[in-house]
């Protein structure tokens, strides 16, 4: 069944007239942030840049070429959404993750198309060839696959092909703070009550290197300094993941099963390069003016909001003085 359903990583289809999940054609459209999301945080004509810069769009104009079916699925994964959302940390933190990884995946997805529609553009403006590597392009089609599972019959069958992590998290109100890395396929979402952060094609292992610090938050409220330390050390992690997931993808009379392989070169990582880590850092704490400095002092340990650096206890959020 999979050989029949839609793949443009296969010979790079990303036209306007040809929805982007399904492949049928289509006049309709949708945008990449929900609309929704949008409206409530008023951030639609706000700029989003591409990766080299050069180019930004207003996210209210991120928007999808897609089939009505299709719209209608994610009009409806919305509703769930919004339901669980009004409950705050609890409404989401009871969802079934499979929901998370589809209303996430739409956005990480919808940057991902743009950038390659954007990349291809300029190729062509040079009279070069767009391509991709077969690793990102077995990466992007198995991800994109996954993604159809909101309205094809596609399951998975035990380990999940993600990591995701929500957490109660206190922000002023109104507040929304997301960041993400589309060719990398991670996402993170920070609101009042809570967050969350996804790594959505890593079979889970990034969330398992992380587990002493996740069972450390367990029962705690972060600080928005420490979800910004969190997505970080999730990002951070990604980097230096020395791991090529794999799938056991079945297709069976009317639907498709896929499985995470373990029967590989197990995950291992690079070597933690603490200057490379603490930039990043830095990217990321800029907004309490946090330099790179202030996290690497001469002679003492990393700065962390998460982890005393000398006992690693847990940092209480209360006991962080930083505006949130």
């Amino acid at each position: 069944m999979s050989q029949m359903l839609f793949n443009p990583f296969q010979d790079l289809i990303f036209d306007e007239h040809f929805c982007f999940l399904s492949g049928v054609l289509t006049n309709e459209e949708m945008t990449v942030f929900p609309e929704w999301l949008m409206a409530y945080f008023k951030f639609g004509d706000e700029r989003v840049e591409m990766m080299d810069k050069a180019k930004s769009y207003h996210y209210e104009d991120l928007k999808l070429p897609c089939s009505p079916e299709v719209k209608k699925a994610f009009d409806d994964l919305d509703l769930k959404i919004q339901e669980a959302y009004k409950k705050g940390y609890e409404g989401m933190a009871a969802l079934d993750q499979q929901l998370l990884f589809q209303w996430t995946g739409r956005m990480v997805y919808g940057l991902l198309y743009y950038e390659m529609v954007y990349e291809r553009d300029v190729l062509l403006r040079k009279g070069e060839d767009f391509e991709l590597s077969p690793v990102l392009r077995k990466r992007f089609s198995e991800f994109h696959l996954m993604l159809q599972s909101i309205i094809e019959p596609i399951s998975f069958v035990g380990k999940k092909p993600w990591s995701i992590v929500v957490f109660p998290l206190k922000y002023s109100a109104d507040i929304f703070s997301y960041r993400d890395d589309a060719i990398n396929l991670m996402f993170s979402f920070g609101v009042n009550g809570f967050g969350f952060i996804a790594c959505l094609q890593d079979n889970g292992v990034i969330g398992e290197s992380q587990k002493e610090v996740l069972d450390k938050i367990e029962g705690h409220v972060l600080h928005p300094v420490q979800f910004e330390e969190l997505y970080a050390r999730f990002h951070y992690t990604d980097y230096i993941m020395q791991y090529s997931p794999e799938y056991n993808i079945e297709n069976l009379d009317d639907r498709i099963t896929i499985e995470v392989d373990e029967t590989g070169k197990p995950p291992h990582f690079g070597h933690w390069d603490e200057d490379v880590y603490a930039q990043l850092l830095s990217n990321y704490w800029q907004v309490y003016g946090i330099e790179k400095d202030h996290i690497l002092p001469p002679q003492r340990p990393r700065l962390s909001f998460l982890e005393n650096p000398y006992t690693k206890d847990f940092v209480e959020p209360d006991s962080i003085s930083l505006p949130f």
